[in-house]
């Protein structure tokens, strides 16, 4: 049973991770543009959102995927679907902002559970999960 636990572990941080990447990859580009249009959900400015969610959507999600630093890459990932749905989508219906607080459930399991016996994590503390 310990091994499906570790696999499940595995299964979630490659998906949810995977498909984070769908959302933020093509985001990069935006950095090109100039000025940076991106919305500024919490008043920080356009250029300092776009990267606060590229690190969210981009760099802790391939962290995640690889099972490095899991616990702490899932924090900016989870801080991110919290924003998106709490002040971002927080007007629109429930089917449209489903998605966020679906991720923001997940990044929150792989904080709590961190990375499992199959990730870098494992394999770099040698822990017995």
């Amino acid at each position: 049973m310990k091994n499906l636990f570790d696999y499940g572990l595995l299964l979630l941080r490659v998906g949810i991770g995977g498909l984070m990447l769908t959302h933020g990859i093509p985001k990069i580009s935006k950095l090109a543009e100039s000025p940076i249009k991106f919305p500024d959900p919490i008043g920080l400015g356009s250029t300092t959102s776009l990267i606060l969610t590229l690190i969210g959507e981009v760099v802790a999600p391939i962290l995640i995927i690889i099972g490095l630093k899991t616990k702490f890459a899932s924090i900016p990932a989870a801080i991110t679907m919290f924003v998106a749905f709490f002040i971002v989508h927080a007007s629109d219906p429930i089917g449209k902002k489903e998605k966020a607080l679906l991720y923001l459930i997940c990044f929150l399991v792989i904080f709590l559970t961190g990375a499992g016996k199959y990730s870098l994590d494992g394999l770099l503390n040698k822990k017995k999960y």
